[in-house]
């Protein structure tokens, strides 16, 4: 497998999220702060993002969202995704070939999807059932984030 240096979170990407996500970065110590609304009043998050923490005995990057019903954390983010078509960055996190997604949208709406095997964002998703098909098509984005696995016997090459 090829060796990946860690990703780091720099200026010019704190500019890329607030536009995409519409609003401006506040800087608030260690980490960077987004407050997002949608129209509607119940569609309203912070986005928060510590960049090279200590995460127990490792420096990575979190990523934390809070919204009025939910707290959600995504620990040694390896990288990120915009769409400026969607109004959205999705945030990603790899380990032996699974990874979670955390997905912010402008409007103020968030979505997980955790230990997805990185495997079905290649194949073809008229094959996984609708439960599953969801995550690939949301983190499908994120492949060109992923280290190129090893060739598995008889298993078809992941297309780039």
């Amino acid at each position: 497998m090829e060796e990946r240096v860690p990703f780091a979170f720099k200026n010019n990407d704190f500019k890329k999220l607030s536009k995409v996500l519409g609003v401006p970065a506040k800087q608030r110590g260690n980490n960077v702060r987004y407050e997002l609304a949608g129209k509607k009043q119940e569609r309203k998050l912070a986005l928060e993002i510590y960049p090279g923490i200590t995460i127990g005995s490792r420096r990575g990057n979190l990523v934390s969202v809070y919204t009025p019903n939910a707290h959600l954390q995504l620990h040694f983010c390896s990288g990120f995704i915009v769409s400026e078509m969607l109004n959205e960055v999705t945030f990603v996190g790899e380990s032996n070939g699974k990874l979670c997604g955390l997905i912010v949208e402008r409007e103020g709406g968030c979505s997980l999807y955790a230990n997805v095997d990185s495997e079905i964002l290649s194949g073809d998703f008229t094959r996984l059932g609708p439960e599953v098909m969801l995550s690939g098509i949301a983190l499908s984005l994120t492949e060109s984030l992923l280290p190129t696995p090893p060739p598995r016997k008889g298993a078809p090459k992941r297309k780039r």
